[in-house]
């Protein structure tokens, strides 16, 4: 016959499974009461720019005041870089008052969320009489940038990008062509010969196509754009950046003129 105190712990260990069993269902209950929050609803892609009312902008940019006198550049350290009308440091280029060789590009106004394809048609660099050619150039994401070597000599072409990988690759005279690739959006790449000090370029690297490098006369021109409220950026090497603000209307032309000043 069991002892009452056994029947007591009996019937304890009974209550206590009990209670247990109850709250692993109620856990499990409360795991399954607990459905995931549904995820958030995507925000809807920006419609495709219309064709027939996209818009341009345009302008120019000139230099007031006394233009810094052109550098002639020495490359007697080699004989294939023979002197040339072009061996002139391109730092400072004006013409009538016009300003070559400033990069401009829509800075913001663009539709959230646009994706723009990258040409696949390369930009390219040529280095020719010792230059590069052009002396800034702009590619977008995924675009290849082809440099080419038009000189019978030896050149070492040396990017120095800060959000994508450097390059630095040897460009004998019998190597014509190399190509490379960027992944990240970056203004104002430095590249330069190892080998000739004197030759310096810039690339800017941009996600989408509405940019322009100002021709001799200072003129640029950026067309393709939705009608939008814009702001636009202009860079020169020596003189800096400013900034101006364009409101274009479908099929319509804004103007957006830069004005630098001569230190």
């Amino acid at each position: 016959m069991r002892s009452l105190s056994g029947f007591v712990s009996a019937r304890r260990r009974r209550v206590m499974a009990g209670i247990c069993l109850a709250a692993l269902v109620a856990a499990c209950g409360g795991a399954d009461d607990k459905k995931p929050a549904p995820a958030a609803a995507a925000e809807p892609a920006p419609p495709p720019i219309d064709p027939a009312t996209v818009a341009t902008i345009g302008g120019r940019i000139t230099l007031e005041g006394t233009p810094p006198k052109a550098e002639r550049i020495q490359t007697k350290s080699d004989p294939n870089c023979k002197p040339t009308d072009a061996s002139l440091s391109e730092a400072v280029v004006v013409d009538n008052g016009g300003l070559q060789n400033v990069f401009v590009w829509v800075s913001a106004g663009l539709p959230a969320g646009q994706t723009y394809p990258a040409p696949k048609d390369p930009a390219v660099i040529d280095q020719n009489g010792c230059h590069y050619v052009p002396h800034v150039v702009g590619v977008m994401v995924g675009q290849p940038l082809k440099i080419l070597n038009s000189d019978g000599t030896l050149h070492n072409v040396h990017g120095m990008p800060k959000k994508n990988p450097q390059f630095n690759f040897a460009m004998p005279k019998f190597v014509k062509q190399k190509e490379t690739t960027f992944a990240t959006p970056e203004t104002m790449i430095a590249v330069k010969c190892d080998v000739h000090p004197w030759m310096a370029g810039t690339v800017f690297v941009l996600d989408n196509p509405f940019f322009a490098v100002t021709g001799p006369d200072g003129t640029f021109t950026i067309p393709g754009l939705p009608p939008g409220d814009y702001s636009v950026d202009a860079w020169h090497e020596k003189f800096g950046t400013q900034n101006a603000k364009a409101k274009v209307d479908a099929n319509g032309t804004a103007t957006a003129d830069f004005k630098f000043k001569a230190s």
